[in-house]
């Protein structure tokens, strides 16, 4: 498409069908093509190859606009509530995070608060086992508010640095689901004490923008800090995290990259921009 010698309306089709096509969401590629069609005019650009510049550095701009510095830090004790509809990897990414944070010297303990999903508890309890940290659990089925509470409770105690709160996916409704989630959100507000509180969001990156449709509910009901996307390896789809940034207003902290522990990478816009469109030998020289 770069290749292309003349900037006309085919050019600016085609662009902008490979940006919805790589789910970067048509109000993103809209303010995007804008953006670089006004520049382009501003600038007198002519060539194709020189507009692949300049969408670059808009993408790299727009995403550290949405930086999640301080989101999280070692530096601070804190809550996290991890929110996110089932089959996202949120327990595989709670999993990761935990080995993160432990490698870094902080003492960890997870709360199994989805109380719902048939083997929930059971896979955080054995993931808890494998990096290395205290769960807490109650029954299945029972009030993932309570398991909320004694975990802040025993982080306390126990002086632990990072409490990481699994939560339930999906309910019968979506309603119940968000009533449930804004509960829990109580309980920590309620409960955490000098923790810092945030809410990080996981989203299956091969879901397009039907996750981030998802998104918007979960935002909108305990106010997200941040998102770690999940299932990034095997998808050339990576422009959600654009629409992400763009439409939802959040930072993407996490990338997940795999399946092991060690596969959780933080959030680099100008790595991220390298590999969704990698610079040429001319930008380079440049």
């Amino acid at each position: 498409m770069f290749r292309r010698t003349a900037l006309d309306d085919d050019f600016w089709d085609e662009l902008e069908e490979s940006l919805i096509v790589a789910d970067v969401g048509a109000v993103t590629t809209m303010e995007l093509l804008d953006t670089l069609r006004d520049s382009a005019n501003d600038e007198g650009v002519k060539e194709p190859v020189q507009v692949r510049a300049m969408l670059r550095d808009e993408m790299i701009r727009r995403l550290r606009e949405a930086s999640g510095d301080g989101v999280l830090s070692d530096d601070a004790d804190t809550a996290v509530l991890v929110v996110g509809v089932n089959g996202a990897g949120k327990t595989t990414s709670i999993a990761k995070l935990a080995h993160t944070s432990k490698a870094n010297d902080q003492k960890v303990i997870l709360a199994a608060a989805d109380t719902f999903r048939a083997g929930a508890i059971e896979q955080i309890q054995v993931w808890g086992e494998r990096v290395g940290v205290d769960v807490i659990a109650h029954q299945a089925g029972g009030d993932p508010g309570a398991v909320t509470f004694d975990a802040l409770e025993a982080a306390k105690a126990r002086q632990a640095n990072l409490v990481i709160i699994d939560t339930a996916g999906r309910l019968h409704t979506q309603t119940n689901l968000m009533d449930e989630l804004k509960k829990v959100r109580g309980v920590v507000a309620r409960q955490a004490g000098d923790f810092e509180q945030r809410v990080l969001l996981v989203i299956d990156g091969t879901t397009g923008q039907n996750g981030l449709s998802q998104a918007r509910a979960f935002t909108e009901a305990v106010e997200c800090d941040g998102v770690i996307l999940t299932k990034l390896d095997g998808t050339a789809r990576g422009g959600i995290v654009l629409a992400i940034a763009g439409e939802l207003g959040l930072p993407v902290l996490f990338i997940g990259t795999g399946e092991t522990l060690d596969d959780l990478a933080v959030f680099d816009p100008d790595e991220f921009v390298d590999a969704l469109l990698p610079e040429t030998a001319a930008e380079v020289q440049d």
